[in-house]
């Protein structure tokens, strides 16, 4: 059985830069140990496909090995430049610095609260490259150590800082989030279909701002084209073919892309498509940009304070909050370096509750279909079939895992010699009810 830490929001944090404990309407689930029902070895559950191999980053050339050789080297900096730390937080990540560089995983200090569960997780993983274990794994884990480094959840002047909060904050005030903010004034006098449509591609493409993704991303790969898979019309089926239910929204990305998710959300709300919005978000930082519930609080006070359609949805939105129609979830589960198959009951329970839930970006999309190379033809629908529940990926392509791709689309993009997988120029809407 895989175990997760319980509860691991700092509890003397600072509200903007930080998760807080009680919020009122986030529910942030935790206990002890949370008990899943997969595997740590990355074992697919009963009924799941295993024609897969998991993705290493061992591989010349490949995405992965860029990630370990140059991002995450790249991002130490960037974090280290972001705040004023101290020469203690320094040293911390100069040695975690040194672990990428050498490619050797060190384990966590035996005093970190969840040094038990990732021991667990990696005991036939800590300790040898980083490139040569499960990606997702791997990934996972150098932002855990991240964390470390910097004192997230160490008793100090930095225990619940969010140390990538500096990027968000940027992210969330740019012009281009202004803008886009402007443009829901023009989306809201559109047709009712045109609209809906809108605000499904805006919460689609605003996964484009993945901040972690912008480290290395240069203009050649800013070109937008368009869908390898488009399901909406059975998503729009799934939201209006039945009486108005709970949708869950599984978010990925603070900032630009969580304005989006949120406008989106008010949208199913307004419209009667949803009675219930539940948001998921992370536990604690995690990949950079990923929200967290002070993230998605910071973005409604973004939203109520805007001009125009932007500041009518942020009120709605608010009012929703208070009355229980959108709540948030941060689950434990929701930084754990496993694939959604490993979920525990809990909340399989609140997916199976759900009319659908709606995952968004590309790192819930490597947890849901699993973080590998699929054999040619298997289908999103085949690679899904342990989720308990409709479910629908709304994603830009940022990593090489993929399935269900058509494959006259696949030889065609493939053919132009471009890293279509890869670059976040693709993306994609598939839909299993």
């Amino acid at each position: 059985m895989s175990q997760l830490p319980g509860n691991t929001v700092p509890d003397d944090t600072v509200p903007d830069d930080t998760v807080p404990d009680d919020t009122g309407a986030c529910d942030v689930v935790g206990g002890d140990a949370v008990q899943g029902d997969g595997t740590a070895d990355g074992a697919p559950a009963e009924g799941a496909p295993v024609d897969a191999s998991p993705i290493l980053g061992n591989v010349p050339g490949s995405y992965a090995l860029g990630v370990f050789r140059e991002r995450h080297p790249a991002l130490i900096q960037r974090v280290r430049e972001a705040l004023p730390y101290t020469p203690d937080r320094h040293g911390a990540l100069d040695r975690l610095l040194g672990e990428v560089v050498r490619d050797v995983m060190e384990p966590l200090d035996p005093s970190a609260h969840d040094h038990a569960a990732w021991a667990e997780w990696g005991r036939d993983k800590i300790g040898r490259r980083w490139v040569d274990v499960p990606f997702l794994w791997a990934e996972s884990y150098f932002y855990r150590k991240l964390l470390a480094a910097t004192g997230y959840f160490e008793d100090g002047p930095w225990r619940g800082v969010d140390p990538f909060g500096p990027f968000k904050q940027a992210e969330s005030e740019s012009a281009a989030a202004d803008a886009e903010l402007a443009a829901l004034d023009e989306v809201a006098a559109l047709p009712p279909g045109e609209r809906a449509a809108g605000l499904l591609l805006g919460s689609l493409w605003g996964n484009r701002a993945d901040l972690s993704f912008a480290i290395t991303l240069t203009g050649e790969h800013e070109r937008v084209a368009r869908l390898v898979v488009d399901d909406s019309a059975l998503l729009w089926s799934l939201l209006r073919d039945r009486a108005p239910g709970k949708v869950v929204l599984v978010a990925d990305n603070a900032g630009r892309e969580l304005l989006a998710d949120l406008a989106f959300a008010d949208h199913l709300l307004a419209e009667g498509l949803a009675g219930e919005v539940v948001l998921h978000v992370k536990v604690y930082p995690y990949f950079v940009s990923d929200a967290t519930p002070a993230d998605v609080v910071a973005c409604l006070r973004r939203l109520a304070a805007a001009p125009g359609e932007a500041g009518k949805a942020g009120g709605r939105l608010w009012q929703a909050m208070a009355s229980g129609r959108l709540s948030l979830r941060a689950h434990p589960f929701s930084c754990a370096p496993l694939p959604y198959r490993d979920m525990p009951d809990d909340l399989r329970a609140d997916f199976a509750s759900a009319s659908v839930t709606l995952m968004k970006g590309d790192l819930n999309y490597r947890r849901l279909i699993g973080d590998a190379v699929w054999a040619e033809g298997t289908s999103f629908a085949e690679v899904t079939r342990y989720f308990p529940g409709a479910v629908v990926a709304l994603r830009t392509l940022k990593s090489d895992a993929l399935a269900g791709v058509p494959e006259p689309t696949r030889i065609a993009l493939d053919a132009s010699g471009n890293p279509w997988r890869t670059t976040g120029t693709h993306a994609l809407i598939q839909a299993r009810p």
